[in-house]
């Protein structure tokens, strides 16, 4: 009899210490969530925390032609909501921007953060060859860091983590004509 009535006085002492460390868990998963929004008006990206508190910043270059990726070779950087589905090794990588230079050694800087992007396989971000080129629209479409920053933000970000890229008002303009150029072929 004392055994039972021990039993129904411990088991919900029990359930709530249960309950509070599950409830402990979930907000430590919470605050380390974080999120990044690239600018492309302002050639940054920023960092936050859950709550919306800017972690770092971080100086950009991203693709040469404004306005919303749509195809393969447009040099233009895809806006939207994408997230980072792999973390890759990049030192060892080579690209040929066919500039007459030939394929450059470490061109990727040493880490590409994969981001998916639909119909896009190869857009990322990632360091550089040419730190001078950040600061300015000078990419095939991927997002470019100094390679000192991707290092570092390397260290900050997740598999899943959210990326928002926000078009600049040359982005949108680029768009607006874009649209008014196809309707125009449209009417004709």
């Amino acid at each position: 009899m004392y055994a039972l009535l021990a039993f129904l006085v411990i088991v919900p002492y029990l359930g709530l210490f249960g309950v509070k460390m599950w409830y402990n868990h979930k907000i430590d998963k919470i605050a380390n969530a974080r999120f990044i929004i690239v600018d492309k008006e302002t050639l940054s990206l920023k960092l936050f925390d859950y709550s919306g508190n800017e972690i770092n910043t971080y100086g950009i270059s991203c693709g040469k032609n404004p306005g919303n990726k749509g195809r393969i070779g447009d040099l233009k950087t895809p806006e939207g909501i994408f997230h980072i589905t792999e973390i890759e090794e990049a030192s060892t990588w080579g690209h040929d921007f066919k500039d007459g230079k030939g394929k450059i050694e470490g061109a990727y800087g040493p880490w590409f953060l994969r981001l998916e992007v639909p119909g896009h396989k190869g857009i990322g971000i990632h360091g550089t060859h040419k730190p001078e080129s950040i600061g300015t629209r000078d990419t095939e479409g991927c997002i470019r860091l100094k390679n000192e920053d991707i290092a570092d933000l390397k260290t900050k970000v997740n598999i899943g983590m959210v990326v928002i890229v926000l078009p600049s008002m040359d982005d949108l303009t680029a768009t607006r004509i874009d649209s008014l150029l196809r309707t125009e072929k449209k009417s004709n």
